[in-house]
């Protein structure tokens, strides 16, 4: 697993070859591009699911407990958790 910023997934966006995602990143909506993930894993992503975050793009997929130990690694290096 990477350290990459942990995102839920909240509708996938037409455009750019349906490589767009809107994900939920601690309470704030960004679009990330799915591309660098697996072709099966863009093709059933879908709202709910997971993904690790670097850079914009969405790096690898994950489940809640993946995205909680990522948030506590980012704890580790520094950045506070929002509440």
């Amino acid at each position: 697993m990477c350290l990459g910023i942990p995102g839920q997934v909240i509708q996938r966006l037409e455009g750019y070859g349906g490589q767009l995602a809107l994900v939920d990143v601690s309470g704030a909506q960004r679009k990330i591009n799915i591309g660098m993930l697996d072709l099966d894993q863009q093709d059933d992503l879908a709202p709910g699911d997971w993904v690790l975050i670097h850079m914009g793009f969405a790096v690898e997929r994950t489940d809640a407990a993946g995205a909680e130990q990522a948030l506590q690694g980012l704890e580790l290096m520094g950045r506070a958790r929002d509440d």
